[in-house]
């Protein structure tokens, strides 16, 4: 991580987080009024990124008691909601499913699909394990950024912030040029047994099954952009936690896989846009921050 100078308490300049969120709120309204008769939520869509926008704004020119946690944190909600949204607007936007082009070239290179050949591993202690370990994925996520910010290193805090800000978003551009709801959906009918855990497995299924079930979110992977870029911010906390996300990484991505989420294209999508992203956003970073500079505060 390059160390950068923190500006002022009280600054009323945009961070580069802001300028990639209020850019994609940008985009996202002019989707919005361009398809406007194809989205019933439409006005409802609408009002709210404005909405999130006015209040973005407001905090960074409008130094409040509020600010300064706000605007360290308040990209997780609103890249959240913008997740809540992609399920309505992808199928608004794109009449085409790319469900069949991923599974045949999934099959062109293994020649078999990957999701049915792991039935031959299947076992419910592997399954309970595997489904932890996805379920995982946001805390895994989040437990990182609530380290770094322990340690009040508000500079790496920021960066973090805006590197896994800039992941999530740059994923749901994939979902919008390449619709897929994945295997568990396309390939059902080829899978000779269901998937069964142990103890907690029906419950974390159901419960991901309720807020992922309609949404097109397979390319490229987020699961596996995301945590990789966890595993690489984890070096700014210690190299004992590196460890752990070491090992953790590859448990998540095999997960998405044999829990029949992904295709193994959406995996490598995933982790080509996670080394882009860690090899060019600090040259992004740097362009974004004013004067060369990383705000925040000491």
């Amino acid at each position: 991580m390059v160390k950068r100078v923190a500006g002022p308490p009280g600054d009323t300049r945009f961070w580069p987080v802001d300028k990639v969120i209020l850019g994609y709120q940008a985009f996202t309204l002019v989707l919005i009024l361009g398809w406007w008769n194809r989205l019933p939520e439409a006005p409802q869509f609408a009002a709210v990124h404005v909405a999130a926008v006015a209040l973005l704004i407001f905090e960074v020119k409008r130094p409040n008691p509020t600010s300064w946690l706000f605007r360290n944190w308040y990209p997780l909600p609103y890249v959240g909601a913008c997740y809540k949204e992609m399920a309505r607007l992808v199928p608004a936007v794109r009449s085409w499913n790319g469900d069949q082009a991923l599974a045949d070239l999934d099959y062109r290179f293994w020649h078999a699909n990957p999701c049915v050949w792991l039935e031959r591993i299947q076992t419910p202690a592997l399954t309970e394990f595997l489904q932890i370990a996805y379920t995982l994925f946001l805390p895994a996520v989040l437990l990182l950024a609530y380290a770094i910010w322990r340690r009040r290193n508000y500079e790496n805090f920021q960066y973090y912030a805006f590197l896994i800000a800039l992941g999530f978003l740059t994923s749901y551009i994939g979902y919008l040029l390449v619709p897929a709801r994945g295997p568990r959906f396309l390939l059902a009918p080829l899978q000779h047994a269901p998937l069964r855990g142990l103890w907690l497995f029906a419950a974390m299924q159901g419960g991901l099954n309720r807020l992922e079930s309609i949404a097109f979110d397979c390319f490229p992977s987020g699961h596996t952009e995301l945590t990789i870029l966890a595993c690489w911010g984890s070096q700014l906390v210690s190299k004992r936690l590196f460890r752990v996300y070491l090992a953790y990484t590859p448990a998540l991505i095999f997960a998405t896989v044999y829990l029949r989420y992904h295709y193994s294209v959406d995996l490598l999508a995933g982790a080509a846009l996670a080394w882009i992203l860690i090899m060019g956003a600090p040259f992004i970073y740097r362009k974004l921050s004013q004067r060369g500079v990383a705000i925040g505060r000491n």
